[in-house]
Formats: structure tokens, sequence, C-alpha cells
């Protein structure tokens, strides 16, 4: 049988059993239960390989071994670069497809391998939803640093349209890539990918100094309450309640109702009541204990209510500058 006619997990076989048992037994380590049935029972299948299918099949798969190596290098444009100067236009651009249908690689990861000074350089004159759309796709760490560089009169509006967004289509992505392929000479492409929400920008505000967060939330509220308001409450839950320090704690505790505390309590990880009754004097402890046995069923929106009251006083005691919540700041970006 041609080798263009043959399935995948044809050729997974095929390579397999020109690889010898031993390497074999090595590649299935590295796959899925499901993944050793269905090759087991292709193999099984095999009764007679020719000798040209053999090699032809090991080609293949060194030739896309070798492309996914250079797109590591340097990304598709670069792996295709190289691929028509071996094997010539046609024949890299078969090997390109097949590999790229595959990979489902996300948007912009070239860009997560480049430095953020470098990408702030590249794209801070852009429009801001052009900035929003690019720095839904990077890392957190580095979305942050470039946001906190961003000039103060558009950081809002590039978070206000990151929270935003929900979809956005493969031109537009294929859009954007090609100008940064033209700086980076780096391109990639896709399906579509969702990206963006307000989770993404809760992930990259934790990623940025205060003074940043402070002036962006400042902005969304102006722009839009309801969404700062829903930023605000996603950024500190009450499990992090954890990572205060011992005098923040014992503030909190002195700040808010008790019987919020006790509901909040209800359903909390054994860490956080463990530190929170650390924090308590021995005898409020055994109180708080023992009322809460007491407690009985309670509804859980009553308790995440409570558990909401009492972030809501933890972000106003840091806004007072009363206590600090720990954040994992990214470096700074020289510019």
């Amino acid at each position: 049988m041609a080798v263009g006619k043959l399935k995948g997990r044809q050729k997974a076989a095929i390579l397999l059993i020109s690889l010898g048992p031993d390497t074999a037994a090595q590649v299935y380590k590295h796959l899925s239960g499901e993944e050793i049935e269905l090759l087991s029972l292709e193999i099984s299948t095999v009764r007679k390989v020719e000798k040209e299918t053999q090699e032809l099949v090991t080609k293949e798969f060194h030739s896309i071994a070798m492309a996914q190596e250079y797109m590591m290098q340097g990304g598709i444009g670069y792996a295709r670069n190289i691929l028509e100067k071996a094997v010539g236009t046609e024949a890299a651009e078969q090997m390109m497809h097949r590999l790229t249908s595959t990979l489902q690689v996300r948007p912009f990861d070239f860009a997560r391998k480049t430095d953020a000074a470098q990408i702030l350089n590249f794209i801070q004159h852009e429009h801001p939803q052009t900035i929003a759309l690019i720095l839904a796709y990077l890392g957190t760490k580095q979305a942050g640093q470039i946001l906190s560089a961003l000039p103060e009169g558009i950081q809002t509006d590039v978070a206000r349209r990151m929270a935003l967004m929900d979809r956005s289509s493969p031109e537009v992505i294929a859009q954007v890539e090609a100008v940064l392929e033209e700086k980076l000479s780096q391109t990639l492409s896709q399906d579509f990918t969702e990206a963006g929400g307000v989770e993404a920008v809760v992930e990259v505000l934790n990623g940025v100094d205060r003074t940043t967060e402070r002036t962006i939330l400042d902005g969304l509220h102006v722009q839009d309450p309801d969404l700062a308001d829903e930023i605000k409450k996603r950024m500190f839950v009450f499990e992090d309640i954890v990572t205060l320090e011992r005098r923040a704690i014992q503030q909190v505790i002195r700040e808010v109702e008790n019987d919020d505390l006790k509901l909040s309590l209800k359903v909390a990880s054994d860490e956080v009541k463990n530190i929170i009754f650390e924090n308590m004097s021995q005898r409020m402890a055994e109180a708080f204990r023992d009322e809460m046995e007491f407690l009985g069923p309670v509804r859980l929106r009553d308790v995440e209510d409570a558990q909401s009251r009492i972030v809501a006083t933890i972000r106003n005691l840091e806004d007072a500058g009363e206590i600090v919540i720990a954040r994992n700041e990214g470096e700074d970006i020289v510019v």
C-alpha cells in the first residue's frame, strides 16, 4: 500500500515494528492506556510490511520530528524555511500541513519564548485591542510585566478589553501574528481559540505591582463598575487567607463579625481553619469550635456570602494600608 494512503495509526504501527520491541516498549511508557491498546491492536493486524513502505514511513517520521525540532527553535516559519531547503517546497508544505494539523499549538506560543521587554517594544504603540489580544495569550507573569510597563493612559483600557474578550477569529489572530512575524521573524496559525475573560485579567493583575493594579482597577471602576467589582472579588479569595502574615490575620479576625467568621469556616479547608485558630487566643478558639459544632446545617449561599464579606474587609484593610496581600510580582521591565 502507498504511504500516502496509510492512516496515521497504521503508520505508527509500522514505525514501532521498525523500531524493534525494546524501543517500542520505551515509546509505550509515554502513551495512555487507550493509545497503547489501539496501537497494539493495529500492530497485531500487520502481516507483512514491504521494505520500501517501512523506509518511507521511517523517513516521514524523521522529517516530521525534525520539523518539530525546528519549530521549537524558531517557530513554524523557520521550520518551513529549513525544510524547503532540505526537501523542496512541495514536500516541505506537505510535512508542515501534517505537523500543524496535529500539534494544536496555542496562539502566540512563539511569543512566550520572547523577552517581555522586547514584546513591549513592538506592541506598545499598537491599538489597545491588539495589545489585549496578545496579552491574553501570553503567560500571566509575562503579560503582567508588559501591562505594568504600558503607559497608565492605556493600562485600564487594555485590561478592560481583555476582560470582555470572548473569542477571536483565526483571521484576526493571523493578522496580528503576521505583524509580530515581520518583527520577530516568527509566526503561527490555528483555529478558533478562547482567550481573555475576567479570569485572564485577574491572573495578570495578580502579577503586577500594587500601584499598577490600583490604577487599572480605579480606571475600570469609572468605566465599568460592575466589571471592576467582579475582578476585584476574584483577585483575593477566602482560601488565600493562609498567605497573609500572622499580624494581618489577627487584625482581620478583630475586624470581621464573629458570625461571619463561623459561617465562613464551615466549609473551609483544614489549613484555613488551623491558621485562623492559631491566631486566636486559646479560649476564643475553643469557644469558636464549640459554637461551630452547634451551628448545624447551613446554606452554602450563606457561607459564600460570609466569605465574600470577609474578603471585602481584607481588601479594604489593604486599601487603607493596614495590611499587605502578598503578590507574585514579576521582574520590573526597564524601558
